[in-house]
Formats: structure tokens, C-alpha cells, sequence
């Protein structure tokens, strides 16, 4: 039967029999709070050591808890539990997967029967390696067992009634190093990576998108079904991939040349049918933007019949009828009105501004009469902004000087629990506050105004500067002209005062006559540009319209299509020039 640690003279009878003094027992129980009859102490979870014959082992303790230990009673030996206030004994580092551990301190007539006897309480033991210097190793089955056979560390052992040296002795138990619970470890990490890399490969298989359908190989049956899908809307895009593929793939021979031709065709009609969906996306789109142009410029109204009923109610001869709770929400939803109205003007200014940017460069005379407007426009705004600038400033400026005054009064007067001043204090430095974040919007606001308004400026310098150039050139040519009727040798004169001023745009010359040349209905200024790139990445377009531009007896700009289809194209009249000439 199981002795309580409790009993002091159960106590120190076990201590004089193995030999040694009974240390900090003095009649009292060690631990105070201890109860006798419930077996644990009062406020601290029940601890249960381990019992004989039944192997149970207390879960992991905090070290901050006291553990109690008792006296084990086995059939041969009896094992004493070490003192409770020496520190516990020391252990090594854990090696991986350990299942092995060391026991020292065993009695000299200690038998393996006795050790297997004491510690297969602890769990079931595979091997014991015992020695004749009174240690051995033994290996568990399991990693936890080892944890439970360290439990037992430091306690006495005693062999039957005996008190010989040779059948006592202090147990010592650690990890040991063992090769065969390293290689078992090691082989169930491997195993672990194993299990994780292909869940991770699973998972990754699971997220992949999943592959496309296998293009069946080609065939005069399987081409005569992709011609047929060719020519449905719904299915043309499955049969054009596999078009592509047979094509890629290389079946395309002799015999089937014929075959992939009717496909091609096939495929050929339906850009037409793509050209008219995409103008009536376009379509679309053009109205849902008119539409929403429409709806934010009547919401625009209604926010400025708003903010004119707030300030109409700003005023003096309606202002002083409210109450100060009254004013305060007023100048609020003002001000939060006016923040919304300006947003929404800046959304509508934008769409406005990407429509002016999609104007077409034909258009430059109206775009410059368009600019000056804009430019006035801006300039006027800049002004507005200029003077609600000032005007912010001086309210600013009003409002400090009141709010100082409201300090000065409550500093002589010495009320700090006056609620009325404090509230009006608050009031006046919010509406400070807000005073100041609306003046650095219409700052930056004024800011933005005058880039853009410097821009314009440029834009309209560099348009008077090509105006300039091409009056200059204007008069040059009808100066080589009147030079060229009085001359005696017009060729020659024409020649040498030709407008082409290097070698370079010499060969320019004679590259886009030649391409003009095989294309008689004329080509776009993009389309001769295009052409050039491949000879030339650094060609530049407005340098070729400037140099065909000069050259008015070789090429000539004329306006093709109808509607929206209107282009412009150059065409080459060398010939019809030097007849002129």
C-alpha cells in the first residue's frame, strides 16, 4: 500500500533505513496546504504519480509548480523518492527521436528482472543492454515512455528489506544516444516530406487550370466539320484553333492546299462581322457615355440649387433667425455639399477633356479657337480662384483674430467652467480647421489651373510657330515658282533650290515615290510610316509629312471615304509635276 508523503514517521523510518538524516522533517507535513484526506492541495489541480502496477505518469508539469513524489513499492524493491527541496537532476539535450535511455546508480545485486520489474511500468521495453558497472540502457517502444522512465530520476532504490550497500542505490536516468533511434527517426522524416510534398503536389494539381482538349490530327472528315464550324458564329473560335494547329502542325501540302484555302476564305468572312460588332460596342459606349455625361450634369444643377439655399440661408437678414446649433449644421451640409459638387464637376471636366483630346488632327484651326476659349475660360477661373483665395484668407484671418479675442476675455475673466465659451471656442476652431483644409483644396485647385493653363500656352506657341513655318513655306515655293518661269534653265534652278536639303531625305524621297508608285489609290501618312520603320525605327512621322508636305509637285494630299470613314491619303504625282515644271 502507497504511503502519503504526508506521514512524517513513514518518512523518516524509509530515510533511516537507507542510512541518512531526515532533512526538513520536523513533524510537520512538507507541503502546508496539503489535505490528508483529498489527497492534493487545496487550490492547485490534482496531481497523480505514478502508481504501482499501473504505469500512469503525470502530463507535463509547469516548473513552477511543486511536484510531489511518493514512495513506489514494487515486488522486489522499493523505490524512495528523492528529496523535494534539492534541485532536479541534470539531463542532456535531447537527441531526434530518442527512445533509448540511460539508467545509472543501479544496486550491485540488481538483476535484469528487477530493472524490467521497476520500469515496465513506464511502457513497453524492446531491449535492455545492462552492464557490470551498475548501469544499463534500455529502449522503449515509444518516444513518451522515455519521458516517464525520467520521472523516476533520483529516486532511492532499495532491494527487499535489505539495507546493504550492495542492494541500494540512487537512480540517474538521461537520454542516450542511440544509432537505431536516429535511423527510425530519420526514416520517419523522410516519410513526413514524403506525405507533405505530394500534398503539396496534389494541391497543386488541384489549382491548376485544367489543359485544353487534345486538336484532333487532320483528316478530309475532320476538315469538311471545322469548315462547317468556320462558317457558325457560336463554334468559330474552337474551329479557328484548330485551324491554327493543323496549319502549324504542317498539313498543309499539296493535296490539301485547296481545302485550307476554303478555310482560310471562311475564316476571312467573318471580319467584317467582327468590324460591325466592334462599331456598335463603340456605339454603345459613345450613348452610355452621353447618357452619364447627361445625368451628372443634371445632378450638377441640383447640387448648385443646393448650395444656393445654403447661401442664400448664410445670409444676414435669414442667419440671425437661427440658433447657433442651427448655423452650425448649415454651414456643415454647405460645406459638405460644396465638397461633393466640386468631385463631381472635376469627374465631368475630365470626360469633357478625354472627348477634346479624341479630336482629330484636321481639326487644328478649330482646336486653336478652341484653346483661346479654354485659355479666357482658365484664366477666368484662375481669377475666381485667386479671389476665393483671398477671400478664404481673410476669413481665416477674421477667425483667428476672434478666437484670440474669446482667449484674451477668458483668461482675465478666469472662468474655465464657463460651458457657453468653451463651446463656442470648439466651434470656432473646427470651423478653423475646415476653413484651412478647404483653402489647401482651392490652392492646389489654382495650382492645377495655372499648369494647365501654361500648357495651353505652349500648345498654342507651337501652333502659331507651324502656322509660321508653313506661311514661310508658302512663300518660298511661290518664290521658286516666279524664279523658275524667268530663268532660262527652270529645271536646273528647280533642282538646285529643291526643298530636299540632305542626302537622307533625298532617299526618303525616292523609297516613298517608289511606294506610292505601286499604289495609285494613295496610302495614309501611318501606312507609308509603317513601311519605313522597317528600314528605319528612327524615322519620325511628322518629319515625313513635313518633308512630302514641301515636295508639292511630287506628292499630293488628298481626302478619301464618306462619313466616318473620311482618311487622308497621299499620292504620288511626280509625273503631272514635271510637266508643270
Amino acid at each position: 500500500m502507497t504511503l502519503p508523503i504526508s506521514d512524517p514517521t513513514a518518512w523518516a523510518t524509509a530515510m533511516n533505513n537507507l542510512g541518512m538524516a531526515p532533512l526538513g522533517i520536523a513533524g510537520q507535513p512538507i507541503l502546508p496546504d496539503f489535505d490528508p484526506a483529498l489527497g492534493m492541495m487545496t487550490g492547485i489541480p490534482p496531481i497523480t504519480p505514478m502508481m504501482p502496477g499501473l504505469g500512469i505518469v503525470p502530463p507535463p508539469i509547469p516548473p513552477d509548480m511543486p511536484v510531489v513524489k511518493e514512495i513506489i513499492h514494487c515486488k522486489s524493491c522499493t523505490l524512495f523518492p528523492p528529496n523535494p527541496n534539492l534541485p532536479p537532476p541534470a539531463t542532456r539535450e535531447r537527441p531526434p527521436g530518442c527512445k533509448t535511455v540511460f539508467v545509472g546508480g543501479l544496486p550491485e545485486n540488481g538483476t535484469e528482472q528487477i530493472i524490467v520489474e521497476v520500469f515496465e511500468q513506464c511502457g513497453e521495453i524492446i531491449a535492455i543492454r545492462k552492464s557490470k558497472k551498475n548501469f544499463c540502457h534500455i529502449r522503449f517502444a515509444e518516444e513518451y515512455m522515455v519521458d516517464k522512465a525520467l520521472y523516476l530520476s533520483g529516486y532511492r532504490i532499495r532491494l527487499g528489506s535489505s539495507t546493504d550497500k550492495k542492494d541500494t542505490g540512487r537512480l540517474h536516468v538521461d537520454f542516450a544516444q542511440a544509432r537505431d533511434d536516429l535511423y527510425e527517426w530519420e526514416c520517419k522524416q523522410r516519410m513526413l516530406a514524403r506525405e507533405e510534398r505530394h500534398r503539396r503536389r496534389m494541391e497543386e494539381e488541384r489549382l491548376r487550370p485544367p489543359s485544353p482538349p487534345p486538336v484532333v490530327h487532320y483528316s478530309d472528315h475532320e476538315c469538311s466539320i471545322v469548315a462547317e464550324k468556320l462558317k457558325d458564329d457560336s463554334k468559330f473560335s474552337e474551329a479557328v484553333q484548330t485551324l491554327l494547329t493543323w496549319i502549324e502542325r504542317g498539313e498543309v501540302n499539296r493535296r490539301s492546299a485547296n481545302n485550307f484555302y476554303s478555310m482560310i476564305q471562311s475564316a476571312n468572312s467573318h471580319v467584317r462581322r467582327l468590324v460591325n460588332e466592334k462599331a456598335a460596342h463603340e456605339k454603345d459606349m459613345e450613348e452610355a457615355k452621353e447618357k452619364f455625361k447627361q445625368a451628372l450634369s443634371g445632378i450638377l444643377i441640383q447640387f448648385e440649387q443646393i448650395v444656393a439655399v445654403y447661401h442664400s440661408a448664410s445670409k444676414q437678414k435669414a442667419w440671425d433667425h437661427f440658433t447657433k446649433a442651427q448655423r452650425k449644421n448649415i454651414s456643415v451640409w454647405c460645406k459638405q455639399a460644396e465638397e461633393i459638387r466640386n468631385i463631381h464637376n472635376d469627374e465631368l471636366m475630365g470626360i469633357r477633356r478625354e472627348e477634346e483630346m479624341e479630336m482629330s488632327d484636321d481639326e487644328i484651326e478649330e482646336t486653336t479657337e478652341r484653346k483661346e476659349t479654354e485659355e479666357s475660360a482658365l484664366v477666368s477661373q484662375a481669377e475666381a480662384l485667386k479671389e476665393e483665395n483671398d477671400s478664404l484668407r481673410w476669413q481665416l484671418d477674421a477667425y483667428r483674430n476672434e478666437v484670440e479675442l474669446l482667449k484674451q476675455e477668458q483668461g482675465k475673466a478666469h472662468r474655465e467652467d464657463d460651458p457657453n465659451k468653451e463651446q463656442q471656442l470648439k466651434l470656432l476652431q473646427q470651423a478653423l480647421q475646415g476653413m484651412q483644409q478647404h483653402l489647401l483644396k482651392v490652392q492646389e485647385e489654382y495650382k492645377r489651373k495655372e499648369a494647365e493653363l501654361e500648357k495651353i500656352k505652349d500648345d498654342k506657341l507651337q501652333v502659331e510657330k507651324m502656322l509660321e513655318n508653313l506661311k514661310e513655306k508658302e512663300s518660298c515655293a511661290s518664290r521658286l515658282c516666279a524664279s523658275s518661269q524667268d530663268s532660262d534653265y527652270p529645271l536646273e534652278k528647280t533642282l538646285n533650290s529643291c526643298p530636299v536639303k540632305s542626302e537622307r531625305e533625298a532617299l526618303l524621297v525616292g523609297i516613298i515615290s517608289t511606294f506610292l508608285h505601286v499604289h495609285p489609290f494613295g496610302a495614309s501618312i501611318e501606312y507609308i510610316c509603317s513601311y519605313l520603320h522597317r528600314l528605319d525605327n528612327k524615322i519620325c512621322t511628322s518629319d515625313v509629312e513635313c518633308l512630302m508636305s514641301r515636295l508639292q509637285h511630287t506628292f499630293k494630299q488628298e481626302m478619301t471615304g464618306v462619313g466616318a470613314s473620311l482618311e487622308k491619303r497621299w499620292k504620288f504625282c511626280g509625273f503631272e509635276g514635271l510637266k508643270l515644271t
